[in-house]
């Protein structure tokens, strides 16, 4: 019974991420599926690829990325195409509101300085619990 609860819980938090995940690709304005969620192995994480590019890098694609570790992140591609570039998080919460995500990326699209330098710490139970209440939509916020 201990590893089907297990089970049942590790299936919310995949369904949380991939509901929060699409929740900020809508406030973004992107079409389609424009992301990819994985969560595992730990640590969990997304790619939500953007339509715009940055005034200081207008040859790179750029894109989110959230981490369960770290929250969300604003990314260039590499020339090589092997890194990502991290020009700022978000840092404010591991989990925050879709419009909050998509003003830090719009904000940044603009040229405009937003979000931290220094990678963030996040409680990584606290985190896979906000995933899972996420999986409910009356839940989610």
């Amino acid at each position: 019974m201990r590893g089907q609860m297990y089970l049942e819980y590790e299936d919310a938090q995949a369904r949380g991420l991939r509901r929060y995940v699409r929740l900020v690709t809508e406030a973004l304005g992107l079409g389609g599926n424009a992301y990819f969620v994985q969560i595992d192995p730990p640590p969990a994480n997304a790619y939500l690829a953007l339509e715009r590019r940055l005034p200081e890098f207008p040859d790179r694609d750029a894109a989110l990325l959230w981490s369960e570790d770290t929250g969300w992140s604003l990314v260039v591609e590499s020339h090589c195409g092997e890194d990502l570039i991290v020009l700022a998080y978000l840092g404010a919460d591991v989990l925050p509101a879709p419009r909050v995500v998509a003003r830090f990326a719009a904000d940044l699209c603009d040229g405009v300085a937003a979000g931290v330098l220094e990678p963030p710490v996040w409680d990584p139970v606290d985190v896979r619990e906000r995933l899972a209440a996420y999986s409910a939509p009356a839940l989610a916020g």
